[in-house]
């Protein structure tokens, strides 16, 4: 009986990292790499094309982050899992990676064998998180369930303004110049809110925003 091979792409913009990973990976009996990806475009071009069972991920690629790569993958396929090999183990990218499909989020400093161990496990559904990441995901949920302050109280003023904005359904333009402020300004304020409450897009925030009842449905929109 013919065994299934795990198909995998390789998207990393660094090509001495995508033909280290694919040497070894082609000596695995139960795995074929089915295609190498050095842009975003490219990644979600041959997602659609091959519908690998696996995408691995840089998370800094050219033209698209990987944050957002790890959205549209999921949305096209819903069924390819997308982990990510990346050198960054801070919030700003572990969480929205996460919120946005992937399933395991592994450092560059892992053994050939340990990624074959996580490659095997993503495709069986099972989540890894490297031990820094599995930390700082941990920290977050016991600050969640526990007697900490919400995130929100880490925005500053102008940035609650922003968020009330956002949940209200204006946009970058419309929160410019209702705030008389460039909308460069706009966009700073909307990556900070991003970063500081782990979220992956302008959708999460007004949800979150709904939630904690930061916006409700009788008060006014943000002056």
């Amino acid at each position: 009986m013919k065994h299934h091979r795990t198909s995998i792409l390789i998207a990393d913009d660094h090509e001495v990292v995508r033909n280290g990973i694919r040497s070894y990976l082609e000596t695995i009996p139960d795995m074929q790499v089915v295609g190498e990806a050095s842009s975003g475009e490219e990644t979600l071009a041959m997602v659609t094309e091959l519908i690998p069972d696996i995408v691995l991920l840089d998370l800094i690629m050219p033209g698209m982050d990987g944050i957002e790569i790890t959205r549209r993958v999921k949305r096209i396929s819903p069924r390819t899992q997308v982990v990510i090999l990346t050198s960054y183990h801070d919030d700003v990218h572990i969480f929205p990676a996460l919120k946005a499909g992937a399933i395991s989020y592994i450092l560059k400093d892992m053994k050939m064998e340990k990624l074959v161990e996580v490659l095997r496990r993503a495709s069986q559904g099972e989540v890894t998180l490297h031990p820094l990441v599995a930390s700082r995901v941990l920290q977050n949920i016991r600050g969640e369930s526990g007697e900490e302050q919400p995130l929100f109280t880490e925005l500053t003023e102008r940035e609650t303004g922003v968020l009330k904005l956002i949940a209200n359904g204006l946009t970058n333009s419309q929160i410019a110049q209702k705030l008389v402020i460039s909308e460069n300004t706009v966009k700073g304020h909307v990556s900070n809110i991003l970063s500081k409450l782990h979220l992956a897009d302008r959708t999460q925030v007004a949800v979150y925003a709904w939630q904690q009842g930061i916006v409700n449905r009788n008060s006014p929109t943000e002056k």
